[in-house]
């Protein structure tokens, strides 16, 4: 069970990294757009198109990651302080009854949305250049698919926990400062120093 959640975080992990390229594509495209709209008069017809496609693109792909970093928005002002097989218990429940139907709902509809995309070599009707849509379409039972596996990964991080009594360790490349201020102020309490 832990070598399935380590090769599904690993999985996430280069999927993650791989698509965060996108934020580099779009700041570039914006820049470019800005530089020849207002400075050459001669605004191109892609640049709008090419962000909110590399933006989705984005947005589909980080949700495994963030779910395997465990980097997800949630109000854990009681949560923090139940014990972690409480946590545990809690977290088992609401990925069964919500992530999982949740991701294959993703995963099914997106399929269809796919295939019938790709049957039409559909194209943005709202774009001048034309953009074609099918591969973004693609992306969403990719994402369905990647968030089924790490949810599955998830669960089984809950079951070692409720053996064990304690979390598993999570693959960490990013921290958020105000969780690393929090790790800094709680080894400063375990060596008996002043926290400010």
């Amino acid at each position: 069970m832990e070598r399935f959640v380590r090769t599904v975080d690993k999985l996430n992990l280069w999927v993650g990294h791989s698509f965060a390229w996108t934020i580099l594509i779009l700041t570039f495209g914006g820049a470019y757009e800005v530089f020849v709209r207002y400075l050459l008069r001669a605004p191109t017809t892609w640049a709008f198109d090419m962000s909110y496609m590399m933006y989705g693109a984005l947005f589909l792909m980080a949700g495994a990651y963030t779910l395997s970093r465990n980097g997800h928005v949630r109000g854990d002002v009681i949560y923090r302080l139940w014990p972690p097989r409480v946590q545990a218990s809690v977290d088992l429940v609401l990925y069964l009854l919500f992530l999982l139907p949740g991701s294959a709902a993703l995963l099914y509809s997106g399929w269809t949305f796919a295939r019938r995309s790709w049957q039409q070599w559909e194209v943005s009707i709202y774009s001048p250049a034309g953009m074609p849509v099918y591969p973004m379409k693609t992306l969403i039972p990719i994402a369905g698919l990647l968030l089924l596996l790490q949810g599955t990964a998830e669960i089984c991080r809950c079951l070692l926990c409720l053996r064990d009594g304690r979390w598993p360790r999570r693959l960490h490349d990013v921290e958020e400062l105000e969780s690393a201020i929090l790790h800094e102020q709680e080894a400063m309490r375990a060596r008996g120093e002043t926290v400010r």
